[in-house]
């Protein structure tokens, strides 16, 4: 593959499904070479055929550092740099599905006092430890980019100033498994920021708002496709656009 002809490359963590696959759908059509991160290789290979010509699925899980590095060392042969890091990749819950119960049925069970610590760790590596390591793995490749942003895909239930409020109409559901993890997850991006600000590289933080996916056993409210349009606004934003951001459609900013 000749390096010098790809203008654009983006990596897309959790990208064979919801929120992810919507992204790389959408980058590949604006002219970018997307990877399709998928923890599950043949479920990558099909998203990227499904998406057509620039998406190419890598084997990738975010919770297995010999796949991080695996991941980061076919990029860097192959293409040499990365432009664009999503990081996409997480999990609501281990129990919700199994119990059967609803969004409201779960979050009393994971409240501070009664939560598993066995769950919370779980989904705390995926979307806090794993997000933290696609990060440490890629960013040499990052470096090697004239123009690199960093996109984290956080959510508005981790905003503690919101959830502070007791009018806000998650206030009651803020427990330590999944809101506590991407309030995790703002913190780890906020180190990111601190870290890079001497830097050419920008990162920010997206909410895709309360989205219909797997990821809420599909009792979010907005498709993805407006769940998305966030997360590509910002992934395509210029050089000279403001890093550290925390936004939600359309470029609303969701306090920390």
């Amino acid at each position: 593959m000749d390096k010098m002809k790809i203008e654009r490359i983006a990596l897309i963590t959790g990208a064979n499904q919801g929120v992810g696959f919507q992204v790389a759908k959408e980058l590949v059509a604006s002219g970018l070479t997307v990877l399709i991160g998928s923890r599950n290789l043949k479920q990558g290979e099909a998203a990227a055929k499904e998406i057509g010509e620039g998406g190419i699925a890598i084997q990738l899980d975010v919770t297995d550092r010999a796949s991080i590095a695996a991941a980061a060392e076919r990029i860097s042969k192959e293409f040499g740099r990365l432009d664009i890091l999503v990081n996409n990749a997480a999990i609501s819950n281990t129990r919700k599905q199994q119990l059967g119960l609803s969004l409201q049925e779960y979050a009393k069970i994971t409240l501070a006092s009664n939560a598993s610590l066995d769950e919370m760790r779980e989904v705390w590596e995926t979307n806090v430890f794993g997000a933290l390591a696609v990060y440490q793995a890629m960013l040499p490749l990052l470096r090697n980019s004239s123009d690199a942003r960093i996109v984290n895909v956080s959510s508005g239930v981790g905003s503690l100033a919101r959830n502070a409020d007791p009018t806000n109409p998650y206030h009651a559901y803020y427990g330590v498994v999944y809101p506590a993890s991407k309030t995790a997850l703002n913190a780890v991006t906020l180190a990111m920021m601190v870290e890079l600000e001497a830097t050419k590289i920008k990162i920010n933080l997206v909410s895709p708002g309360f989205t219909k996916t797997n990821l809420n056993g599909y009792e979010g409210l907005e498709p993805v496709e407006e769940g998305s349009r966030e997360v590509v606004r910002v992934a395509l934003l210029g050089s000279d656009a403001p890093s550290g951001t925390f936004t939600m459609w359309e470029n609303k900013t969701i306090p920390w």
